[in-house]
């Protein structure tokens, strides 16, 4: 039986010369970026720093959608801080990607129901699933503490 889709938002960007001293620019001209390769020097962001920021923006509203659903306040102060990586082996290149979760003064049990909902709730979790390596984890006190790892 065919599931019935409606689209939400299509975000449109033109993107020219790549990683390298490239630029990329939506649409609607709210995000104006010049690209650079990771650890070079000069002004820019590159598609693992973009990817980290998007990732987590939408994995922090799957907190939230999945706590208002719950029933739970979560705290103002709720941050993720992602780590995404560029590796390159036998196979190519590729990703591995960390979310450090901070979800200060919830209960422990109930911050990792949340984050495991969440993880199943978030687009962009969705489509690494499988694909990459991930870990999720409750960061408490500047600890990260693992409460979930899968691998792709």
């Amino acid at each position: 039986m065919a599931q019935s889709v409606k689209v939400l938002y299509t975000a449109k960007a033109h993107t020219t010369g790549g990683r390298e001293g490239g630029a990329s620019r939506t649409s609607d001209g709210r995000l104006d970026v010049k690209l650079t390769v990771p650890g070079t020097p000069g002004n820019g962001t590159n598609p693992e720093q973009l990817f980290a920021v998007g990732w987590s923006a939408c994995f922090l509203s799957a907190i939230k959608h999945v706590g208002a659903k719950m029933k739970v306040r979560i705290p103002t102060d709720v941050a993720i801080d992602p780590e995404v990586d560029l590796l390159t082996g036998d196979d190519g290149f590729s990703l591995r990607a960390r979310l450090n979760v901070s979800l200060p003064g919830l209960d422990r049990e109930v911050a990792k129901s949340i984050l495991n909902a969440a993880e199943q709730t978030c687009p962009y979790s969705k489509a690494t699933r499988g694909n990459i390596n991930v870990a999720i984890s409750l960061v408490e006190t500047g600890t990260a503490q693992m409460y979930e790892k899968r691998a792709a």
